[in-house]
C-alpha cells in the first residue's frame, strides 16, 4: 500500500512538472535594458555641492544627455531651491526641445513645485531608486569625471568665478575630451585632422590640453 502511494505521489509530481510554465526570463525588462533602448531620449540631472575658499557653499546643477554623453546645461546658485530647479529645467529645454524622460536622484531639493514644471512640460520623471546611483550611471559618471578633472585641482573663489570654470572645462568636455564608449569620439564630434603639426591649446590655464593640427 506504501509502495502504492509512492508511485501515486511520484506519478502526480512529475506530471506537474511536465506541464508547469517555467519563467526563464524577468517579466520585463532591466534597468539597463531601458536605459539602453531610450538613450538618444534621455536625459540626467545631478548635483554637485562645491566649497570655495571662504568656506562657502555652491551647488552646480547639471545635466547630461545619454544619447552622445553631451552636457546639455549647467547653472551654479547658492540657495538652492525646488522653485530655481525648475526654472533651469525651463531654460534648458525651450519649446518643444525636452526629451521624454528625465532620469533624476531622490534629493529631497526636487520638491513639489519641480515635479509639477517637469510634468507640465509632458516629460515623464523617472527618480531612481533609493540608495541606487548606479541606475543614473551617466550623471554620476560626469560629476566624478568633473571632480577629478577640474574640481580637485582649482581653487574656488566665488559664484561667478566657479560659472567660468564650470563653462570652460564642459566646453572642453564637449568638444575634445574623448570618450571610449564614442569610439574615442567627442560628443559634439572631432573631424580626423592628417598630415599637419601638432599644436597643443591650454584649457583652464593649462591643467588640460585641446590638440588638433595646424
Amino acid at each position: 500500500m506504501v509502495k502504492l502511494l509512492k508511485l501515486g505521489f511520484d506519478l502526480a509530481e512529475s506530471t506537474v512538472s511536465k506541464y508547469m510554465i517555467r519563467r526563464g526570463n524577468p517579466p520585463s525588462q532591466t534597468w539597463r535594458t531601458f536605459l539602453s533602448n531610450h538613450a538618444e531620449v534621455i536625459a540626467a540631472i545631478d548635483l554637485c555641492l562645491v566649497p570655495t575658499v571662504h568656506f562657502e557653499r555652491l551647488f552646480a546643477f547639471v545635466i547630461i544627455g545619454h544619447g552622445r554623453r553631451q552636457l546639455l546645461w549647467f547653472a551654479v546658485t547658492r540657495h538652492l531651491t525646488a522653485e530655481w530647479l525648475a526654472q533651469q529645467i525651463v531654460e534648458a529645454f525651450p519649446w518643444e526641445t525636452a526629451p521624454t524622460y528625465l532620469v533624476r536622484d531622490n534629493d529631497g531639493a526636487y520638491g513639489p513645485v519641480f515635479r509639477r514644471r517637469v510634468r507640465a512640460m509632458g516629460i515623464r520623471d523617472r527618480p531612481i531608486s533609493p540608495r541606487s546611483p548606479w541606475q543614473n550611471p551617466y550623471a554620476e559618471r560626469l560629476i566624478g569625471t568633473l571632480r577629478r578633472d577640474c574640481l580637485d585641482h582649482v581653487l574656488i573663489f566665488g559664484a561667478r568665478h566657479l560659472q567660468r570654470v564650470l563653462a570652460a572645462y564642459f566646453r572642453y568636455y564637449n568638444e575634445t575630451r574623448t570618450h571610449l564608449s564614442l569610439d574615442k569620439d567627442a560628443p559634439l564630434g572631432r573631424s580626423i585632422q592628417r598630415r599637419r603639426a601638432v599644436v597643443g591649446v591650454p584649457v583652464l590655464s593649462g591643467l588640460h590640453h585641446c590638440y588638433s593640427r595646424i
